[in-house]
């Protein structure tokens, strides 16, 4: 199971799958996209017998580029995990208190996010296209985890996982006039004459959101692997049937 593996300790284990040409479907995680369900399901097995859990400790969203976020619990365990149909609906971020609970987000370009709160024990996990950017989904879901469930800002720590990179992240004014509009993402904006686009730093974007709730630099760890460039990354911007990484994190039984 090819997995790059952020944290893997007594308590904490936090990754991302990676593509993998010698798998089915080349290692392919998520139902919505892909050509064979019962070969992801058993790319998912393989995942959890890593993982040392079950396919039932899967708790799944179907993402729709909302802001939308989600407290999951153990009734939630297996929400997704093996058809679409039970996945919760309209979510692009879970967190959760519960251990024993794998929480997984899909992506292939957009920025996937893992984080653990020292203090209060809470994990989570993000998927932040360009649209959930613009729509502030990390700083939306930190300023609740600090407001409303006393999570001190300087407990939190973040992994910002494997993305389109800023030269392959091209795109036209209108799109860019949505990151200016933010008011803090001038400095991960820059144009190219030659073919008038507009080249976004989405994972720097992500970063930014989470300082400005308040979470200190150096307790935020990036990534920069190219979904795009990498022969282990899905890229959806190269190929439009491309599968998806399965980002995820989970508290062991203390």
């Amino acid at each position: 199971m090819k997995t790059k593996l952020y944290i893997n300790n007594e308590k904490i284990v936090a990754g991302i799958t990676l593509k993998d040409e010698s798998q089915l479907e080349s290692n392919n995680m998520a139902l919505h996209a892909c050509d064979n369900l019962e070969d992801v399901l058993e790319n998912r097995k393989k995942l959890a017998a890593f993982l040392d859990c079950g396919l039932d400790d899967f708790v799944c969203a179907k993402q729709t580029h909302s802001a939308n976020f989600q407290q999951v619990t153990f009734d939630d365990k297996g929400r997704g995990s093996d058809r679409m149909e039970t996945a919760i609906p309209d979510t692009d971020a879970l967190y959760t208190y519960e251990p024993d609970v794998l929480l997984c987000s899909f992506n292939a370009d957009c920025v996937p996010v893992t984080f653990y709160h020292e203090g209060t024990g809470v994990v989570g996990v993000i998927h932040s296209g360009w649209q959930g950017s613009v729509k502030e989904i990390t700083l939306k879901l930190f300023k609740h985890l600090i407001q409303e469930e006393n999570c001190h800002p300087n407990d939190f720590h973040v992994q910002i996982c494997p993305a389109l990179s800023q030269e392959k992240f091209e795109v036209d004014e209108d799109v860019y006039i949505k990151f200016k509009d933010l008011g803090y993402a001038d400095d991960f904006i820059y144009y190219n004459e030659q073919t008038n686009k507009y080249h976004i730093d989405n994972q720097l974007t992500v970063k930014k959101q989470c300082m400005l709730a308040g979470i200190p630099e150096e307790n935020i760890s990036i990534d920069r692997t190219c979904t795009y460039v990498s022969d282990e990354g899905f890229s959806h911007r190269q190929d439009k049937r491309s599968g998806r990484h399965l980002c995820f994190i989970m508290k062991k039984e203390g």
